[in-house]
């Protein structure tokens, strides 16, 4: 199993959330309200108070899915959510050791 996670633009959720839907089997998605800013050598220098205030609105995603599942599901993030332009954001996956369902206690295997 692994953990896909992905800081996006919000006006990206609604197109992305369509796609990830028409994926057979997707296993659904949490979503958190996050703030950002882009690394400072991308940027035009600013002055300190101008740094402090530098931060835009993004939505954190994060997707529990099957080791072969990961794969598209990246893939779909990356072309839903990419404009070409400083600040479209990050993916990433990581190796689960375990998920368990709290309802059941029941393991989860990919």
């Amino acid at each position: 199993m692994q953990e896909i996670r992905a800081v996006i633009r919000p006006t990206k959720l609604d197109s992305l959330q369509d796609a990830l839907r028409s994926l057979p089997d997707f296993p659904g998605m949490s979503v958190a309200k996050i703030e950002g800013f882009t690394a400072p050598k991308l940027m035009r220098k600013q002055s300190d108070a101008e740094q402090l205030r530098d931060y835009s609105p993004k939505l954190m995603l994060s997707v529990v899915a099957s080791d072969e599942m990961s794969p598209l599901i990246v893939e779909t993030i990356i072309q839903e959510c990419g404009t070409g332009q400083t600040g479209d954001g990050l993916v990433w996956t990581s190796q689960l050791a375990s998920v368990i369902k709290i309802k059941n206690a029941e393991p989860i295997h990919s």
